[in-house]
């Protein structure tokens, strides 16, 4: 990219110097909808874990990974197979498949009924303990970054801190398959993120672009061991797109690349079901009336877009 380019920005500055990072992770999410973050302090072998213990599961047999499949569930949990689901408007499905992992909640728990229970597969032994490690470390992960969100925002520090505790939150484990011969569709569609935010790992790869204001496709090409984070839908529109959703998409890979099969955990972090997306009222002003007018439920919102993108 140009001089706008998405620089990484340490990790570490949110601690040594909270008004420079609050600035510069701002401006990078109101220029672009999307920043990377380096330094993230992540236990990089427990990560390799989690990669290894997914990695695992898709080398399974196919009828074998079937069996994770949830009739009617929405692809919220368990497996999604390859050519189900579909970027919203595209005529092809994605040339993917993917893993699941929602918030572990007991039973009697307020908001069970909208969570289902997580699939474990009894294949891979290590998967339940370095999968769920993954997502309880992206999910504190992302509410330290949504208290800087927050303060980029003129509220408080905590701002986010009810309205995503208990989120609706999923842990994907994505693989794109090698590619072979002639194929009519990409790894992933043009789209945007349903969520309030979304923290990438694994994306070294090339592939992942994203639709700049100038109506150009630009590709993010994080350095290893980088996050790659941006806006979703909910947050964008609970600023009334100060904070912008940004078309990205995974481009298929160039002819020397094509027999390797991509992975990525993208963390989509979500708002509790209950919580009301309500535009900010500081995100209004005569220069940008509100946006979106009608309130709704982030339940509301999430069931919505599942069936935009064919999960149901």
């Amino acid at each position: 990219m140009a001089a706008d380019a998405l620089d990484p920005i340490p990790f570490p500055l949110w601690r040594d110097d909270p008004e420079s990072f609050v600035a510069t992770l701002g401006a990078s999410f109101e220029r672009h909808g999307f920043a990377v973050i380096r330094d993230h302090g992540l236990d990089e072998q427990r990560i390799a874990a989690a990669l290894d213990a997914a990695r695992a599961f898709f080398a399974l047999p196919t009828p074998e990974k079937a069996r994770y499949v949830v009739p009617g569930g929405a692809g919220q949990r368990g497996f999604t197979p390859f050519g189900v689901e579909t970027a919203k408007g595209a005529a092809a499905s994605d040339l993917k498949e993917f893993w699941h992992v929602g918030r572990e909640l007991p039973p009697a728990h307020e908001l069970a009924s909208a969570m289902p229970a997580n699939l474990w597969p009894a294949e891979v032994p290590s998967f339940r303990e370095s999968v769920l490690w993954l997502y309880e470390a992206l999910d504190r992960l992302g509410g330290e970054l949504l208290s800087a969100i927050a303060l980029r925002l003129g509220l408080a520090r905590d701002a986010f801190v009810e309205p995503t505790r208990d989120g609706n939150s999923v842990l994907r484990l994505l693989r794109y398959p090698p590619l072979s011969g002639e194929v009519s569709a990409v790894r992933a569609g043009a789209h945007e993120d349903i969520n309030a935010i979304t923290l990438l790992l694994g994306a070294e790869e090339a592939g992942l672009e994203i639709l700049d204001r100038e109506a150009s496709w630009r590709p993010v090409n994080p350095p290893p061991a980088a996050l790659v984070v941006n806006i979703g839908d909910m947050l964008a529109r609970l600023t009334n797109d100060v904070l912008p959703s940004t078309t990205h998409r995974v481009v298929n890979p160039p002819a020397e690349r094509a027999g390797v099969a991509r992975y990525s955990t993208p963390f989509f972090l979500h708002f509790r079901p209950d919580f009301l997306i309500r535009t900010l009222p500081s995100c209004v002003s005569p220069e940008r009336p509100d946006r979106y007018a009608e309130p709704i439920t982030a339940d509301a919102f999430l069931r919505r877009r599942l069936e935009e993108i064919k999960l149901t």
